[in-house]
């Protein structure tokens, strides 16, 4: 089966390559920018919308799209604008704790007419010690922060020292929610299974 990541995040390609996951990657070309939604709905619908962006291109195969956002007491923090918006989220975020949401749609699409489609999203819990102010900017002169939700990243990356504790999946704050992800898929379409290459 013919599976395609509809995403360009080097994290979510290397988390699904962990599994042993054989697919492709073709990034959707969507405007992210959608309001009007509850947090979990929120990342659903982008899920939804770039999954089935890139099921529109091709005949058959299962597309996965996914789209991972902060929020903090009640307000969506996306991708930094700049590096003034960064420095701003993480004075935010600092000595708090935050909700990381990842959605994930599965769209399988048949003959490039059919499309049968299943979403979800999952919440973790992240705390960040208190932040300095030179620790805040030093990080965000890294550049680093730029194409990460909340304006850090965890994996493979310094932002990994602001964070004292995470309460649920590690892995949805990196991008993907590896345990529910695989429990969905054997759900929504077991034929999928088949693109994992097990541990022997």
């Amino acid at each position: 089966m013919k599976i395609i990541l509809a995403s360009q995040s080097p994290r979510r390609k290397k988390l699904l390559e962990q599994i042993g996951l054989s697919f492709e990657v073709v990034p959707s070309s969507i405007n992210e920018d959608i309001s009007g939604f509850a947090p979990a709905a929120h990342v659903e619908e982008l899920a939804r919308q770039k999954a089935h962006d890139v099921a529109s291109t091709i005949d058959d195969g299962l597309i996965i799209g996914a789209d991972t956002i902060v929020v903090l007491e009640g307000e969506i923090l996306g991708k930094p604008k700049n590096s003034l918006e960064a420095v701003q989220i993480l004075s935010k975020l600092s000595g708090k704790t935050h909700s990381v949401l990842t959605g994930v749609a599965f769209v399988l699409a048949k003959n490039a007419t059919e499309f049968r489609t299943h979403t979800f999203s999952v919440e973790t819990k992240v705390t960040f010690g208190a932040l300095s102010q030179h620790e805040i900017e030093a990080y965000v002169a890294t550049k680093s922060p730029m194409d990460k939700a909340g304006a850090y990243g965890i994996q493979d990356d310094w932002g990994a020292v602001f964070v004292e504790r995470i309460t649920g999946d590690y892995n949805n704050v990196v991008g993907l929610p590896i345990y529910k992800f695989y429990q969905e898929l054997k759900t929504f379409e077991p034929e999928a299974l088949k693109n994992l290459v097990l541990p022997s």
